[in-house]
């Protein structure tokens, strides 16, 4: 084998995990993707003769490409980020896909990656290279262009605001079924109360159709109540799915896909419903996972 076989051999063995690392950072299958690719793009050209860590500085290449994905993402928003919904990962509902466990390791759902849009660039990389892959501040500073003091104080306050905002959900997988059945059969019988009922007193829906106006977002279980029962009326066939590791659906319109929906279910009650219906992106996912 010669040098450039065992780097691309290497780098296989290493990509999983530096997908892991860019979906986090990202939110974005395709982007993350872009980003890993472009690390191995910078790897084989160059004079690893020196390096210690290949996974180390691989993941370094891979946050400093996605640090700069995210810095030019901020400049050309359109949509408000109160209606984005990452790219979720969609498995059957009987079980998760191997190849997705470590892109979904430490529970990574939709409301965690809603709330690491809401971070600055380098705040978000401080958080997802040191509190979900445990590298040192010594070693992300010089990636954030601050000294180690500095870029602690980054994952500190991200730290804060995902405490402060993202939804720790129930474990039980069996439970946030039994929630979600009963969710989606309330609104099939049309039971404004039951739907109530269910739902969090202060629970956020985020619907993103991309700049359609569709695309809104509501808090509130009257509110989100409401909202259920008109979409109940639209002729759609609902799926289970697993999106994100979590009790979820994918919904079918005229037999093509139509949306993915994520529950994040807390104390028995849905706090948080994010759907992606962008039919650009809902394009790009691989549904084929889910059979015919």
């Amino acid at each position: 084998m010669d040098q450039q076989e065992w780097l691309a051999w290497q780098f296989e063995e290493h990509r999983p995990h530096l997908r892991a690392v860019a979906y986090r950072m990202l939110g974005s299958l395709s982007e993350s993707e872009d980003a890993v690719q472009d690390a191995w793009l910078r790897l084989s050209p160059a004079d690893t003769s020196e390096v210690e860590n290949l996974r180390a500085w691989l993941t370094t290449i891979v946050a400093r490409v996605a640090l700069n994905m995210l810095r030019a993402r901020r400049t050309r928003r359109e949509q408000p980020l109160d209606e984005h919904v990452p790219d979720p990962i969609i498995d059957p509902a009987d079980g998760t896909n191997p190849e997705h466990e470590v892109l979904l390791a430490d529970s990574v759902g939709l409301a965690l990656l809603v709330v690491l849009e809401t971070l600055t660039p380098a705040e978000r990389l401080a958080f997802v290279l040191h509190d979900m892959f445990a590298v040192p501040f010594e070693q992300i500073a010089p990636i954030v262009e601050r000294s180690p003091e500095a870029t602690r104080q980054l994952a500190s306050r991200a730290r804060r605001r995902v405490r402060g905002a993202a939804p720790v959900p129930d474990a039980d997988l069996t439970a946030q079924w039994e929630v979600v059945e009963a969710f989606l059969a309330a609104a099939r019988e049309g039971d404004f109360d039951k739907l109530v009922a269910v739902l969090d007193p202060d629970v956020v829906l985020r619907a993103d159709f991309g700049l359609s106006p569709l695309s809104h977002y509501a808090q509130g279980a009257e509110t989100v109540a409401a909202q259920a029962l008109m979409w109940a009326r639209v002729d759609l066939t609902i799926r289970r799915a697993l999106v994100n590791g979590a009790a979820g659906a994918v919904t079918f319109k005229d037999g093509r896909p139509f949306s993915v929906g994520a529950m994040t279910i807390r104390n028995g009650k849905i706090v948080e419903l994010d759907f992606l219906g962008d039919p650009e992106r809902i394009a790009q996912l691989d549904l084929t996972v889910l059979g015919d």
